[in-house]
């Protein structure tokens, strides 16, 4: 059974009430996102925009949910299902379990592969992926088409919106599709959990480093890092890769956690160390998941958000052991004196790293 709610494309949100999902904008009835300040109620706060929604579902007298349109601003698993709960609440509080473990997949790229309902999450997380690949254009794609995902990414909600609950109840009538992209980032987690893989968790600062021989995709990689914020991936060869995770990018409900610390003096210092002619670069701490890599040319946001065996890693000089050390004594002294907590403001993180 549907509601009478329907979807919106994000330029229309002023002409109706509209529930927002997994994004913030002037004029919304309800905001159900995990973003930084957004006007989530307290009651519904929740790690990710589908989790808002989901718990809004137990609520209906919540105000604001009495509005029928729905809007996000853009495409990603999350906000999808996120909106697709909202339009489908019954089927949608039946799956919940398995919405959470897909939202959560999609968005921090975490999953507990002991959960029964882990591989239908990832069979419908890889279908998604591939379907949006193949139909439209990959995630933080728009710009390079000169589009904005704003507008453009409402062509994917109207394609995936109605066919999604029968994926969703039946995935091997899509086995074809999600396939690929399953059996290889399961055959990455079995490299995850063999003795080619050791990790070294450091959790009074949120780190967990992943030594394996290499790059794989992130539905591996970090599959095993929930509580983490960062994660620092060691791999053959001396190719190295720092990565703050998406979770120190919204407001996380269920733990609390470390500001970011901008990297400038840390990729100062691996530079002072660094004997090749390549140079430690770094993204800004609002970028949704800044890296600290070795550079070549640079890379765009799109080549970002793809898999880590997806981009080119540089061998360094700078010795396995000695890159630990230092990504590890870097924010021990950054965070010496800062004590975890939920709902940093970014002008609190920025604060925080001066």
């Amino acid at each position: 059974m549907t509601s009478a709610r329907y979807f919106v494309p994000f330029a229309q949100l002023r002409q109706q009430p509209t529930i927002l999902v997994d994004s913030t904008g002037l004029g919304a009835a309800l905001t159900l996102a995990h973003w930084r300040g957004a006007a989530t109620p307290t009651p519904l706060r929740d790690d990710t925009s589908a989790g808002s929604v989901l718990r809004a579902l137990h609520q209906p007298a919540m105000p604001g949910l009495e509005a029928q349109a729905v809007s996000a601003n853009h495409f990603d698993v999350d906000g999808f299902v996120g909106v697709w709960s909202l339009l489908h609440p019954e089927l949608a509080l039946r799956h919940e379990h398995l919405l959470r473990l897909v939202a959560t997949l999609g968005d921090f790229r975490e999953i507990d592969w002991h959960d029964p309902q882990a591989n239908h999450a990832l069979q419908l997380v890889c279908w998604l992926n591939a379907e949006e690949k193949a139909r439209f254009y990959e995630p933080f794609g728009a710009p390079a088409r000169r589009r904005r995902e704003d507008e453009a990414s409402a062509e994917k909600f109207a394609w995936f919106l109605p066919g999604f609950a029968a994926v969703l109840e039946n995935p091997t009538s899509e086995r074809a599709v999600w396939l690929p992209e399953y059996e290889r980032v399961q055959q990455a987690a079995a490299i995850m959990q063999s003795p080619a893989t050791r990790l070294t968790p450091y959790p009074e600062i949120g780190l967990m480093v992943v030594r394996t021989p290499e790059p794989l995709p992130y539905y591996a990689l970090f599959g095993p890092t929930a509580g983490f914020d960062m994660v620092l991936s060691l791999y053959d060869n001396q190719r190295y890769e720092f990565e703050y995770k998406y979770t120190t990018w919204i407001d996380l409900e269920s733990r609390p956690t470390l500001p970011r610390m901008p990297l400038d003096t840390l990729a100062n210092r691996l530079n002072a160390l660094e004997q090749t002619t390549r140079r430690w670069t770094h993204d800004g701490i609002t970028d949704t998941g800044p890296l600290l890599r070795l550079s070549g040319k640079g890379l765009t946001k799109a080549q970002r958000y793809a898999d880590p065996d997806q981009r080119p890693l540089y061998q360094s000089s700078i010795a396995l052991e000695e890159i630990e050390r230092e990504v590890v004594s870097f924010f021990q002294q950054g965070y010496a004196t800062i004590e975890p907590r939920r709902y940093w403001t970014w002008a609190e993180i920025r604060a925080a790293g001066q």
